[in-house]
């Protein structure tokens, strides 16, 4: 199981860093991915550096010095700390290094455009009435160009004018060495896997990245004032399986290394057929079931599997058990007769989201989508950051709010009876 880009010819295949991939998607946009708004985005070499690095501080600066500043042909951060006072970072050019940013914002500097995760959304106009929390230039990317190739993330992009402004408002300090450091209004918050991105993979513990790449803890609510502490032995640095929360939209940062043992579209479509070729049948219609194609994987077909949640027995779709005096969501399981939510099931489409190869053979609660037991195990324990200061684990697929017990199920298919 390689990548596509793995089995064709790796001496001449440009290198990649990583992808990012945005949770809440099962392959693509609901409108389908255009440019640089898509929900995956991959990070490769570029043919020349344009990564930067801090040099020149000018501190102490009025208003109009870090205006003159600021407007040189070259990257800066400003820190404004009173209307009287601000601090300049002069950044330069770094050969070494490479930058991506992500935001979303549609300006040139932006290279992966993000809008807010709506969870279930089918059409892009489903997202466009919510007021946005996420920043127009939300964080960058630096990658090393030579091996191990290392990403580092850092919160705040450089805007058209190259730079990154910190207002009054803006929690900001001066460090220890006398450098200043800050954070975004509504922050980049980090959770690093333990054990990487694997079928025994925990989660770890969230932190917030700061403008110049240190690692805090949470601040109380997402915008509050006062920053958390340091944590001096974390690092910025993405690993397989890294989670980027940008505050309305949650990335999976995965390294070329991880794809690479990742099961491809082609093997999960082998496993689609493979499931359909042994012929699962409704207990009450025998009716043959059938997953439809990964392209049609928001239209409901006929021979489409149903599920009953509570207990996993999978049907075609049917009016048995359908009582007139419930609310017509929750339905009796005509094989075991526990009452609960009956909804179709999908297949997980997007590959990266899965820890492992294993057939799909659960499915996540209540929204049906289908992949392996260790991939649905690995996101129920995964808190992922909801509004502005609480948790909830989430398909990976859709971004809905896992429910029940586990927040998924195994399925119970029927054989045919010839």
């Amino acid at each position: 199981m390689f990548s596509p880009d793995q089995e064709n010819h790796p001496s001449k295949a440009p290198v990649k860093y990583g992808e990012l991939i945005v949770l809440g998607y099962n392959g693509s946009l609901p409108n389908g991915d255009r440019g640089r708004r898509k929900s995956r985005f991959a990070l490769f070499k570029r043919p020349k550096a344009n990564g930067v690095k801090p040099s020149t501080v000018h501190i102490a600066c009025t208003p109009q010095a870090a205006k003159a500043i600021s407007n040189k042909d070259q990257h800066s951060i400003s820190y404004t700390l009173s209307r009287a006072q601000t601090v300049v970072v002069e950044y330069t050019h770094d050969s070494n290094t490479d930058m991506f940013q992500i935001g979303r914002s549609t300006e040139s500097p932006i290279d992966f455009v993000v809008t807010d995760t709506v969870p279930g959304s089918q059409s892009n106009s489903d997202t466009q009435s919510v007021q946005s929390t996420i920043s127009r230039f939300a964080c960058r990317i630096i990658c090393e160009r030579n091996p191990p190739f290392t990403a580092r993330i850092y919160a705040a992009g450089f805007d058209s004018s190259k730079n990154i402004f910190l207002g009054e408002k803006a929690a900001k300090w001066k460090t220890s060495d006398g450098q200043m450091d800050g954070l975004t209004t509504n922050g980049v918050l980090v959770m690093h896997p333990r054990n990487g991105f694997m079928e025994d993979s925990k989660p770890g513990i969230w932190r917030e990245i700061s403008v110049c790449g240190n690692v805090f803890s949470l601040r109380e609510t997402r915008s509050a004032q006062q920053r958390g502490k340091m944590v001096e032995i974390e690092t910025n640095q993405l690993q397989d399986g890294s989670l980027i929360d940008l505050c309305g939209a949650t990335l999976l940062w995965r390294t070329a290394e991880g794809l690479s043992h990742t099961p491809t579209v082609k093997h999960l479509e082998a496993l689609r057929q493979e499931i359909n070729a042994a012929r699962p049948q409704c207990p009450v219609g025998f009716n043959t079931l059938a997953f439809p194609s990964m392209k049609r994987k928001d239209v409901v077909d006929e021979k489409q599997p149903w599920v009953y949640l509570n207990c996993g027995h999978v049907h075609g779709y049917h009016n048995w058990g359908n009582k007139e005096e419930r609310d017509g969501k929750d339905r009796e399981c005509p094989m075991c007769r526990s009452v609960g939510p009956y909804v179709p099931l999908w297949l997980g489409c997007e590959a990266g989201f899965y820890v492992d190869a294993g057939p799909p053979t659960h499915a996540f609660s209540p929204c049906g989508h289908v992949c392996s037991e260790k991939t649905t195990a690995y996101w129920s324990q995964i808190p992922l950051p909801h509004g502005t200061h609480t948790f909830h684990a989430a398909c990976p697929f859709c971004a809905h709010q896992l429910a029940g017990e586990q927040g998924y199920i195994r399925l119970i298919f029927q054989g045919p009876l010839d």
